[in-house]
């Protein structure tokens, strides 16, 4: 299968905020309460966008493994991974975090491919002792992100968990917990690009757990707090970044989500012959734009090196610590190189963009 395409490739779904104030004395404005917490503090950020699946039978994890490109098999209870589901054809079908709780395994996928996800993985199980189940409207989650959520998760359980035995976990790691009179999971994230927790917990109890998060010094940010905070920490994010055209190599994720040394799963033999055959060039890569001037392009804006389109803006935002307006986007693989200048067409008109490394803005 050729793994190359044309590369004024557009994302199918636009899901992030596209335009912002025309005037960097706006920053101010922007760097909200919610924004601070996230970089200094600890937030609480909604995860409605966010499904869950449970899986449970004695063959779940050899199931998952031949269809995830994660080693999910390797998995113990209490500990996770970032995986990706690919088609024949080697296209993302969703990215997902994978959490082994021992008695089962509880999928966190984007909610707007939560029953595609579903179906597909219950058209393959024959005689095989694996169940899926929806369990979004009984499981809450809840995020909790920022150097001091830690100690903001800590203030509001009741079992042996305190704030160093949490900022100790590896990311991906699941331990249950109590959090006031109900039970509860506690994750170690970085989903959000900063440093915190996913609390699980029975969604009748969502509500006072909100409120003892807020008690015990949590802020709550918004989506769009949020999304500042992913960008600039270039987290690709699915259904905007990512969609099911993308390739995992692409958009960056390969380091965190493929294992080189796992069995076969679905998709497996494009990566692996874009990988060892290619040397893992792509035709195009995802990678972070710092824009010219005070505004920041929208979703779908094109990239031109001179007359020719190269690729399009996919996320973008006025970042309070860039002090400048910062965009994630694809471009052919002859101008991913830092310090390549190239210019975005937004509104009619063209604003100069210089590639850059990623993270925008690195974690302390």
């Amino acid at each position: 299968m050729d793994t190359e395409r044309p590369n004024t490739d557009r994302p199918r779904r636009c899901r992030t905020r596209n335009e912002w104030p025309g005037q960097m004395e706006h920053l101010e404005r922007i760097a909200a309460k919610g924004y601070d917490a996230l970089r200094a503090g600890a937030a609480v950020v909604d995860r409605n966008g966010v499904a869950r699946l449970m899986l449970t039978g004695k063959d779940r994890l050899a199931y998952l493994q031949g269809l995830l490109t994660n080693d999910v098999a390797a998995l113990q209870a209490g500990t996770g991974c970032y995986a990706a589901l690919l088609t024949p054809q080697g296209r993302m079908i969703t990215d997902m975090r994978v959490i082994e709780l021992g008695d089962s395994t509880l999928l966190d996928v984007p909610s707007h491919v939560a029953d595609r996800v579903r179906t597909h993985l219950e058209r393959f199980v024959f005689s095989e002792d694996v169940q899926v189940r929806d369990v979004t409207a009984a499981l809450a989650e809840i995020g909790v992100y920022g150097p001091e959520a830690a100690a903001a998760v800590a203030g509001v359980l009741t079992g042996a968990l305190d704030a160093e035995t949490l900022d100790a976990l590896s990311i991906y790691d699941a331990r249950r917990t109590r959090a006031g009179d109900a039970e509860a999971i506690v994750i170690r994230s970085d989903e959000a690009g900063v440093r915190g927790f996913d609390l699980a917990i029975d969604a009748a109890q969502a509500s006072s757990l909100l409120r003892a998060l807020h008690e015990a010094g949590a802020v709550s940010a918004d989506a769009d707090d949020a999304e500042i905070v992913r960008i600039e920490s270039g987290r690709p994010r699915f259904g905007v970044d990512m969609d099911d055209e993308t390739i995992p190599l692409e958009a960056g994720i390969d380091g965190r989500a493929i294992s080189r040394t796992k069995g076969c799963y679905v998709g497996q033999e494009v990566i692996i012959r874009v990988l060892d055959r290619g040397h893992g060039r792509v035709v195009r890569r995802l990678v972070g734009l710092r824009i010219d001037g005070a505004s920041a392009p929208a979703h779908d804006d094109g990239l031109f090196a001179g007359d020719r389109e190269i690729g399009r803006v996919t996320s973008a935002a006025v970042s309070p610590r860039a002090g400048a307006p910062i965009a994630l986007g694809y471009v052919h693989r002859d101008f991913v190189g830092p310090g390549t200048r190239l210019d975005v067409v937004h509104g009619g008109a063209r604003l100069g963009a210089q590639v850059v490394d990623l993270p925008f803005v690195k974690q302390p």
